[in-house]
């Protein structure tokens, strides 16, 4: 199994995790694998982790910015309410207008921005798991030359 290497808070050099060493017991180099099938339970292995790893990261982000929008939607919401029942109430005892036509033009004014904000709000984000996409394409590129090269009898 391949472990991943941690760095060093210290140096930020990457070293072995506890417990294991550069090369194995005899000191002795780990020779890479002489064929895919070899290679392959590693490498799901290492995916996965990887895989793992970020989506974790993205909950954690995912799960910050719901809190974060629905806090500001509910003091946005209350704020909201407050200012535009006295405004209203404002601009039908200046203007003479009944307040059920001031109330509908507010309403047709918010309709309006919320559809300017809900196609602002669509924008691109970047693509998902950026790092594990990129390994995986390594990885198809990597596999097909092993699969190309040919087999050693030795």
């Amino acid at each position: 199994m391949v472990l991943p290497q941690l760095m060093n808070p210290a140096s930020d050099t990457p070293h072995p995790p506890p417990g294991s060493s550069p090369g194995n017991e005899r000191g002795r180099e780990i020779s890479p694998p002489s064929n895919w099938r070899e290679a392959l339970p590693a490498l799901i292995a290492s995916r996965i982790a990887l895989i793992q790893i970020e989506s974790r990261e993205a909950a954690k982000q995912g799960a910050r910015r719901a809190v974060g929008i629905c806090a500001a939607a509910m003091c946005a919401f209350f704020a909201w309410a407050l200012l535009i029942a006295g405004s209203i109430a404002a601009i039908s005892d200046n203007t003479g207008w009944p307040w059920h036509w001031v109330a509908m033009a507010a309403a047709a004014i918010h309709l309006l921005a919320a559809i300017v904000l809900a196609r602002f709000a669509k924008t691109a984000g970047g693509q998902p798991f950026p790092v594990t996409r990129a390994e995986f394409q390594k990885d198809r590129e990597w596999i097909e030359t092993l699969k190309k090269t040919p087999k050693s009898n030795a």
